[in-house]
Order: C-alpha cells, then structure tokens, then sequence
C-alpha cells in the first residue's frame, strides 16, 4: 500500500477480510469496507461524516486520538481499540494507522484485526493464574515427562521446598516409598490415556514428616487431544488421617472397655480360689521349699489381681465427683508420692507451678493418677538410662511445668531418660504394651491415663528422641466435663504408684 499510496481504489478495500476504513484526520469516517460495515452494524445508514470515535468504547477513545495525532508523521502500529456496534456487540481490534494521499485527498488508512478470540484467552489465562497462584490448595504441573514446571505457593507451603528447588524436578522427590510400583504404573497408563486419575497419597515433606493429600491428575490436552503435560491438585488430608488413627485407638479402647468387667469377673473368681489355697497351704507347711514356691505364687496372684483392678478401674463408669481442681496441687502431691521410691532417689525432681492458674472442672484423684503414671515411665527411663553411673555421680533429671494457653490449662513432663523409638510411640497408649521386663509393669497405666484425660476432652501428646528424653503434654480444657460412656476411664481404688 505504501509503494502506491495515491492509487488503492476503494473497492479493494472491500476484498480485505480485515477491518478496513479510510479516515479524515479529525477522526470522521470518509469509507469503510464490508467487514467493518456488517460488525458495526451500520448497513442501513451512511457512515460518511460519522466520527470514528462512535464506534469505540469511551475507555479507549484517548487512545484512538493519540493513534491519529501520530499516524500523521508516519504512522502507528498495534493501537488497541475495542469497537462497539450499534447493536451494543464489541470487539478488540488491533488497529495500524497509516497516511494516505488519493481521490478522497489527505486520509489515513486505518486496518484492524480482531484480536478479542485471543484477549479473552488472555483473560482466561490471567483468571486461571491468579486461581492457580492464590487456592489454598497445593497445585503442580508437570510436562509430558513428568518434570514439573510450575508449582504454586500453596505446594512450596506444604512441601518443604521452593519453587526454584522443584522446577525441573521429578515429582518422585516427595515419595514415602509407601506405595507399591503398581500403584503408580496404573496413575500413568490412566493419565496417558487422556484420562483424570484421582488417589490417596502419602509423601513426604523435606523435612520428612508424612503428607497425606487427595491428588488429582489431569491431562493437559492440546487442540489435537495430544498430551503436553499434566495438572495436578492435592487437597490435604494430613489432619483427617491424624483424627481417623485418633478414632481407631479411641474405638479400639471403647471395645476394650466393654470386654473388660466381663474377663475380670472371669478370671477374678477363681483367682480368689487360687489365693486362698496358697494361704492354707501356707499355713500347713514348715518346709523351707514348698515355702519359698509358695510365696513365689502368690506374688504371681498378686501381680495378676493388680492388672484385673486395673481393668475393673477402666471399664466402671466414673463415680467421683467433678469439681474446681488445683492442677498445681495435683502435680505436686504425684511428685511427692513418686518421689519416696526407690529409684526416684538418685531422679532430680523439679516441679514449676504457674501463678494464678485457672481451676479446672475435673476429679482431682483421676488427674493426679495420671500424673503418677506419666512419672513413674520418667523415673523408669531415667533409672535404665544411667544404671551403670554409681548413684552419686547420675544426672538424671525430670522437670514437671504447668502453664495456661489460652482456654486450656498445659501440663508438661519432660526427662532425659532414654527416650522412646518411633516404633514403640505408634503403640505407647495401647493396653498391655510395655517395654519393661515380665513382672515389672502391666502395661495399663498409660492406656488407663490416655481414657482419663479423653474424658475430660483434653490431650495427651507424646514427643521423644532415642537418648534423650520423652516429654508428655498434657492439655486440659478450661470448659471440659467428663463423659461417661461405656469404657471411658473408671473409679481408681486411690491414688496410687502404677506400674507401666
């Protein structure tokens, strides 16, 4: 056009599929090809002397103006204008304004193409971004190949890592090696396929705590259906899964519960035939031997009575009464009452009691039991963790803390004992776990204090390094209120020194 700007018929104009129009440089329309004429809508008037300026949107009126004011010292290029029919329909167009010297004399030339297909995919995209960027929930994409090569802030929360560590990375980087080589060749055939995968997942986070997510796995397709990567969005379910293993132990110590007063009665009965025969035989008998065999059965009557009191405890529904406790005085009586054993002896006992700390609606005799429990393990731990230091030169310490946190009153126990394995924290509240040797503990007491505190509404958490120590978090709401149900924690005789 350019080459021969005083000889382009008009009629030309009209075989150019784009948006064509001749203008005067004050904006008025002097032609205006088909194209144009059908998307403005303005067939049935004559569009000569009309602005061009009626046709835009008003936000984009300054820009048009601008286009001409330049077009004058050699045109502009790439000016976007949205154009607005008679009938209220518009359109972005990307427009180039040119002089043009003719028939019609000095105009500008000004031809467009419709670029509102491609600003609404840009708008698509930018919506789609900020959704990506801004979810609450991990968002990852990979390529063909698996590599990711977008992550967004939610993922690089929940995983550990930054987006810069991940891009390039194989999503396998978060693996637990939990799930078999199967499992993930299905996810592949499945989203290969074209097809939408949804599981459950367990990974790890890059500090190695489990992540348990819902993934779903969906291929990005192209116009032609082939994949060219792959969108994935985790909903995370770490919590979920934390409160369904909470809801076992609680199911299986409610079923405990229940079998409890049944298997007592049982074996209680006869227990107390056994019992007494040792006592007449006893009595009958001068023979150092028989004696000696007998004492050894009765303490084996004993030790068998002690678990069934236990589980009588367990399973009875509680009787005391609930009323205003002092969970420092609590503390201190169970340090006291352990402190007088034997091992507790050569055990460092501290015990800081936050001031003015709020009372607590719960049986004062329960809490200190458990207590007594929790502080019967430390001493054990810390006992077995220096019993080769002559007891003059042991470090042994237990340090007992109370504290408000907010509605909740906080009870920490914390040694530096010999700590527990991972393995043996997974069953430390199970009934009849124990880590000690044969006669030495029942394995009840910290599955009976698990019940207590349960029934308050409160917590008992766990946390310990293998050479270390264990500390025992105790959280008991400031509202709680005991719950009787069949197995919650039931009446203790007193209390007293529990054996774990």
């Amino acid at each position: 056009m350019s080459a021969r700007r005083d000889s382009i018929p008009v009629s030309l104009l009209d075989a150019i599929p784009y948006f064509c129009l001749l203008l005067n440089p004050d904006g008025s329309i002097v032609h205006l090809n088909t194209t144009t004429m059908k998307t403005l809508g303005a067939g049935r008037m004559s569009p000569a002397g009309r602005s061009m300026e009626e046709f835009l949107s008003p936000s984009t009126r300054a820009a048009f103006r601008r286009a001409m004011d330049e077009s004058g010292t050699g045109g502009t290029d790439g000016t976007e204008l949205t154009l607005a029919g008679d009938d209220g329909d518009e359109r972005v167009v990307s427009f180039s304004f040119s002089p043009l010297k003719g028939d019609h004399g000095a105009v500008i030339l000004a031809i467009g193409r419709d670029i509102s297909e491609e600003k609404k995919k840009d708008l698509d995209f930018l919506r789609f971004s900020n959704l990506a960027h801004h979810t609450v929930n991990p968002l990852e994409i990979t390529d063909p190949e698996g590599r990711i090569i977008y992550v967004n802030p939610a993922f690089e929360a929940a995983s550990g890592y930054s987006g810069a560590e991940l891009i390039g990375r194989n999503p396998n980087i978060f693996s637990s090696g939990k799930h078999p080589a199967i499992f993930w060749k299905k996810m592949w055939e499945t989203i290969k396929a074209g097809k939408v995968w949804t599981g459950e997942v367990e990974n790890r986070k890059r500090g190695g705590e489990p992540f348990h997510t819902q993934l779903l796995i969906s291929p990005i397709l192209d116009g032609d259906g082939t994949v060219v990567g792959y969108f994935g969005i985790h909903r995370d379910i770490t919590e979920q899964k934390s409160l369904e293993k909470h809801l076992l132990q609680a199911q299986k110590m409610e079923s405990m519960g229940l079998l409890t007063a049944g298997i007592a009665h049982e074996v209680g009965n006869p227990l107390t035939s056994i019992s007494s025969l040792v006592q007449v035989l006893e009595r009958t008998t001068e023979d150092a031997f028989t004696r000696d065999k007998l004492e050894l059965i009765k303490n084996q009557v004993n030790r068998i009575s002690r678990i069934i009191r236990d589980l009588v405890d367990f399973s009875r529904r509680s009787n005391y009464e609930i009323q205003l406790t002092d969970v420092n005085a609590c503390l201190r009586e169970a340090t006291a009452i352990v402190g007088v054993a034997r091992k507790a002896k050569t055990v460092a006992l501290e015990v800081h009691t936050a001031d003015n700390l709020p009372r607590l609606a719960v049986v004062s005799d329960q809490i200190q039991q458990v207590f007594v429990n929790v502080l019967i393990n430390a001493v054990d731990a810390v006992d077995d963790k220096f019993a080769a230091v002559p007891p003059g030169e042991r470090t042994g310490k237990i340090i007992c803390r109370t504290r408000a946190d907010g509605d909740s009153v906080v009870t920490e126990i914390s040694d530096n004992g010999r700590g527990i394995s991972d393995e043996h924290l997974a069953k430390i509240f199970e009934p009849f776990f124990t880590t000690k040797q044969v006669g030495e503990g029942t394995g009840l007491g910290l599955w009976i204090s698990y019940g207590i505190i349960k029934s308050f509404d409160g917590e008992i958490r766990v946390d310990s390094l293998v050479g270390e120590g264990t500390t025992f978090t105790i959280t008991l709401p400031l509202h709680g209120g005991v719950k009787p149900q069949p197995g919650a924690p039931g009446r203790p005789a007193a209390p007293r020194k529990t054996d774990i």
